[in-house]
């Protein structure tokens, strides 16, 4: 009889994207990177986001990229525009969408998404990104990535798996969150336990995340911009809504394993993550 921590364990590594998935997607980037020097004009173009943190998600997340933009700051709509339309110049039969903070580029029919992050030096550090609420925020990936990975040593991988879940959850029931904030939120939760229990967290962590309302979250490091969940208020809506039926699930989950009932606990998981 599978467990509920065997059930979550086996999930976490299905998603998991294998070293060719990462390089599929990363292929992309020398051609990326000359097309917005030649149009727009960058310092450098550098990796964040999941898929380098070791959070990312089989089919669901993207090469993530950081374009340090020469010249002055305009808009955030305008620095995305620039990015978009350069982009689009050079990869005229790929769908270029805009998805804030970054450009997303579908190639492959989208099986090779990549995003592309316009960013501006800030002074005293780190750099001004584009904020899902339309203005600019300040961003520090070195930083989020170090505090990712000193939360995720103890208990030993904890935090990375449950980001990983978390966004799970996030994808396959469609819920418009950042997935940068639930990974800061990850590493957070995690920070303050001492043990790893997988049907026990999730569900703790969703249930808090319901608690606080999904409130905007200060940056951990204590360096950067407020973290918004949510790119606009009908969006938080919606967020909660899918919260609080999640959590209704991953409490019957983490009931039924406390009481050995392992079928009925993965029958609530295959519930919250629809699988």
């Amino acid at each position: 009889m599978t467990t509920a921590s065997q059930y979550l364990d086996g999930l976490a590594a299905t998603w998991t994207p294998p070293q060719g998935h990462f390089e599929a997607h990363r292929r992309h980037r020398a051609g990326i990177e000359n097309s917005l020097d030649n149009h727009c004009g960058i310092h450098r173009m550098f990796e964040t986001g999941s898929l380098r943190h070791g959070t990312g998600l089989y089919h669901y997340s993207d090469a993530d990229y950081f374009a340090s933009m020469k010249g002055a700051r305009p808009t955030s709509a305008t620095a995305l525009l620039r990015v978009k339309n350069a982009l689009q110049a050079t990869y005229r039969s790929t769908s270029i969408v805009t998805r804030t903070p970054a450009v997303k580029c579908l190639f492959a029919g989208g099986d090779e998404t990549v995003e592309v992050v316009p960013a501006f030096f800030a002074t005293g550090g780190g750099y001004w990104i584009p904020d899902p609420n339309g203005d600019w925020m300040k961003s520090y990936p070195s930083d989020h990535n170090d505090y990712v990975n000193e939360q995720n040593r103890d208990p030993a991988g904890a935090a990375k798996r449950l980001a990983r879940l978390a966004k799970l959850w996030k994808y396959r029931r469609q819920v418009p969150i950042s997935s940068f904030y639930l990974e800061m939120r990850a590493a957070q939760y995690m920070a303050k336990e001492e043990y790893w229990v997988s049907y026990w967290d999730m569900y703790r962590f969703l249930n808090w995340l319901d608690d606080i309302g999904l409130a905007d979250m200060n940056d951990p490091t204590g360096l950067g911009s407020r973290i918004s969940p949510c790119s606009s208020t009908y969006n938080h809506t919606v967020a909660l809504s899918k919260l609080s039926t999640a959590v209704g699930r991953a409490a019957r989950a983490q009931q039924a394993a406390s009481d050995g009932r392992d079928a009925a606990a993965i029958a609530d998981l295959k519930m919250l993550f629809d699988t």
